[in-house]
């Protein structure tokens, strides 16, 4: 790019006028308004006062997911096993869009998504859901995408007929949930694509996508077909590990081919489940659950095999990002960096030890953290986590132990959104309640930070990755956080969005 650009009569949050110098896609230079000097090949864009900051990332994201999700069963009003069946009940009553799943819909599943079964007065079960779906396979998936329910059709074409409940946890269900994006690529690219440019109109500049596949085709694919509304680092699993250090792929390499948009990401390992499911792996036991299997929840991947795992992986040049929720978990993950004596980070962080918070700093492992998550779960944590609240979702311990923080959504978890991430962080509620613990709440500046990507401010040399603003974020309300009008978004200077 060799265009130059001067965004003019823009303001910084607190106020201070600047133009904004653009060259080569990155910001030569921000200077007080009218010191900008300009040729008749610059091209001004006037900004009338608007504010402009740092592009946000979303450092948590499933993008086929997430793209998947709007054309699914929504089950997120249930309130009950019996509610949920009826919204199916209700739904093949009506007949099932061919939009639901696959582009043959009647040839497949009904797939549902967004049950929360934490707080629910009666148990999902097979039984309950063959009562009204007959020979039509279902297959509902819970919010946290830890847990699957099946009813027999669904079992049996799944190889799982003799189980019991039709309540499939962990890779369980991560083996039927990998079935469920089944749909013509064509089609699926357009659907990521068109979740790109909603993000994009947030004033998102890029995404770390933690779908479970082998990323970089897929990416690579959509970029070249123009898909250039976003910066993508992808994440690689267990399952493909062989194959990236055989492709030479190594954390922060840039992909050929790409115009420089689509990055080598992390490598992801899931240790525990989720507290929702109750699978997340805590030192203590889950209340009614005492005396019970896997009473403490669930390690998917004990310490002694996520060292040696960790360790091939980061001698290969790749960044781990370990997942745990549960206290116990993270213990064990930051046991692990601190064994092999290396950095990245933790995803999700919910429950933390009170002698873990300045381990993170110490060890240089990043809490990568959902504050979305805790209004979502804050009922379910008080019920669950019973006396430790005060250690979960805990932002503004691990910043006041130096510890980094990088926000996201986990979406579809919660949805692809920054500025509701930026305020459940910021407010500690999401509705007309008092705050849930606001002693963990982190300023509006921080939460800034740790949604760009850790930039701070637009700087000379820095890329032009750039949010326009309507209105001063530092000086907003909750609900205007929540709302935040975006004018622009600038992605190496050129527009992904723009409403000027």
């Amino acid at each position: 790019m060799t265009e130059s650009v001067l965004l003019t009569g823009a303001r910084l949050p607190g106020g201070a006028r600047v133009d904004v110098h653009i060259a080569d896609g990155r910001i030569s230079s921000v200077s007080a308004a009218g010191d900008s000097s300009r040729d008749a090949s610059t091209q001004v864009i006037e900004l009338d006062g608007r504010y402009v900051i740092p592009g946000l990332w979303d450092k948590h994201v499933h993008a086929t997911q997430w793209a998947l999700v709007s054309r699914r069963l929504d089950l997120s009003a249930a309130e009950s096993a019996a509610d949920a069946v009826a919204i199916v009940a209700e739904r093949l009553r009506q007949g099932v869009a061919a939009s639901d799943v696959t582009d043959n819909a009647d040839a497949g599943p009904l797939v549902g998504y967004g049950f929360r079964d934490g707080l629910w007065p009666d148990a999902p079960h097979r039984g309950l859901l063959d009562a009204v779906t007959g020979e039509r396979a279902v297959i509902l998936v819970s919010a946290d995408l830890h847990c699957c329910w099946l009813n027999s059709a669904a079992l049996a074409e799944h190889g799982r007929a003799e189980h019991p409940t039709g309540l499939l946890r962990e890779e369980d269900c991560f083996a039927v949930t990998r079935t469920l994006g089944v749909v013509a690529t064509e089609t699926l690219d357009g659907w990521v694509r068109d979740t790109a440019r909603a993000a994009a109109a947030r004033g998102v500049v890029g995404v770390v996508d933690l779908e479970m596949s082998w990323n970089v085709d897929h990416w690579t694919r959509r970029i070249r077909a123009g898909a250039t509304e976003l910066r993508v680092r992808f994440g690689i699993y267990p399952q493909h590990l062989d194959r990236a250090i055989e492709a030479g792929l190594v954390s922060g390499a840039l992909i050929a081919g790409t115009d420089g948009l689509l990055e080598v990401g992390p490598f992801k390992v899931l240790t525990d489940g989720s507290l929702n499911t109750r699978t997340a792996y805590c030192f203590d036991e889950y209340p009614g659950l005492e005396g019970q299997h896997n009473s403490r929840g669930l390690l998917t991947v004990p310490y002694e095999e996520l060292v040696p795992l960790l360790r091939r992986a980061t001698q290969a040049g790749l960044v781990p990002a370990v997942h745990a929720i549960g206290d116990h978990a993270n213990t064990l993950a930051l046991d692990a960096f601190e064994r092999l004596g290396v950095g990245g980070s933790i995803e999700h962080a919910q429950l933390v030890a009170e002698a873990d918070f300045e381990r993170f700093a110490r060890l240089g492992v990043t809490a990568g953290v959902q504050p979305e998550h805790a209004m979502d779960d804050r009922d379910v944590a008080d019920k669950y986590w019973p006396g430790r609240t005060g250690r979960a979702f805990a932002l503004a311990s691990l910043l006041a132990a130096g510890a980094e923080l990088a926000l996201g959504s986990d979406a579809p978890v919660a949805p692809l959104d920054p500025w509701r991430t930026i305020a459940a962080a910021v407010a500690r509620t999401a509705d007309d309640r008092a705050p849930w613990h606001p002693e963990q709440a982190i300023s509006i500046e921080d939460a800034l930070v740790a949604s760009a990507d850790g930039r701070r401010a637009l700087e000379s040399g820095g890329p032009a990755d750039i949010a326009v603003l309507d209105i001063d974020p530092t000086l907003a309300g909750t609900d205007e956080l929540r709302r935040m009008p975006v004018a622009a978004t600038l992605l190496a200077g050129r527009f992904t969005h723009n409403e000027l």
